[in-house]
């Protein structure tokens, strides 16, 4: 990679680590998939009258509108509502590395290196450790959540890649007008019938929280993404999103005075051990020969 787009990958990934905490803040007034809506409809609305629609099919729009949008995040958004930490949570969303090298091997026919395929299987082992481990940091519930919210990041992953060399940041303007209306809805009927009140009652602390995931997060950081995703390999882009939960963690240690349980530090080693693996085993392994 370039070394501008290795530093993009790098703010991308600090801004994703930050996030997680701040996802937590404004989870405190507003239930999670009413705050998931109105973090996109911030970004889509008056945007979207203004940008021009991406020259891709209405299909990658859609698609990614809605793994990204309606079921990744309202999947996180509700593990951390349901009592996942914003630590934890930013480290096992990266399950979403695994998934996307698999599923780009399969889909795109990219070849998954030995390093990768032992990254994988060592950060496997340390999600093992999150199943069999009881903590008061992460349910069962929020741990299954977070994965499938993992699963469903990688999906849009490839919806962004086949998208090709589109203006990412008009893709994702657009990408931001579909998740609203369907969350919305689900969140009138599902969490609260009152959302205007909701709104009305909510702090200045709510409101930059939702500012900050909705611009920062959400239309800089992932139109970022996309342009990376579309000019190199997902194998190699992906790994990159290891520092999120490095940031992550440190971030809800500052803000939240969140520490973690011995199997929890052990499951958390394994799987940064893994994407480590994944992205820089095979340059480690031939500095090491040389």
């Amino acid at each position: 990679m370039k070394p501008l787009d290795i530093v993009f990958a790098l703010l991308v990934a600090s801004i994703w680590g930050v996030n997680f905490s701040v996802i937590k803040l404004g989870l405190l007034e507003l239930p999670p998939v009413l705050f998931s809506a109105l973090r996109f409809a911030i970004v889509a609305i008056p945007a979207v009258l203004l940008v021009p629609f991406p020259k891709t099919a209405w299909r990658n729009v859609l698609a990614v509108g809605f793994f990204l949008g309606v079921i990744k995040f309202s999947l996180l958004f509700v593990a951390m509502k349901v009592g996942a930490s914003a630590g934890l949570s930013s480290l096992l969303l990266q399950a979403q590395v695994m998934f996307t090298i698999v599923l780009s091997a399969v889909w795109f026919k990219e070849k998954v290196t030995k390093y990768q395929l032992i990254g994988i299987l060592i950060a496997c082992t340390g999600f093992l450790l999150f199943f069999t481990a009881s903590s008061e940091n992460l349910s069962l519930t929020a741990l299954l959540l977070l994965l499938l919210a993992g699963l469903s990041w990688a999906v849009s992953n490839l919806f962004m890649k086949q998208a090709g060399g589109v203006n990412v940041l008009h893709f994702m303007v657009w990408v931001s007008l579909i998740p609203p209306l369907p969350l919305l809805l689900f969140s009138y009927h599902f969490e609260n019938d009152q959302p205007l009140q909701l709104l009305l009652n909510a702090s200045g602390t709510t409101w930059l929280a939702l500012a900050y995931v909705g611009f920062i997060s959400t239309l800089l950081a992932f139109a970022w993404w996309g342009r990376l995703l579309a000019k190199y390999s997902a194998a190699t882009v992906t790994p990159f999103a290891l520092l999120v939960p490095v940031v992550g963690m440190f971030t809800a240690s500052l803000a939240f005075e969140e520490r973690l349980t011995g199997s929890e530090c052990a499951g958390t080693s394994l799987v940064l051990l893994g994407l480590i693996c994944c992205v820089f085993g095979a340059k480690l392994r031939a500095r090491l020969a040389r």
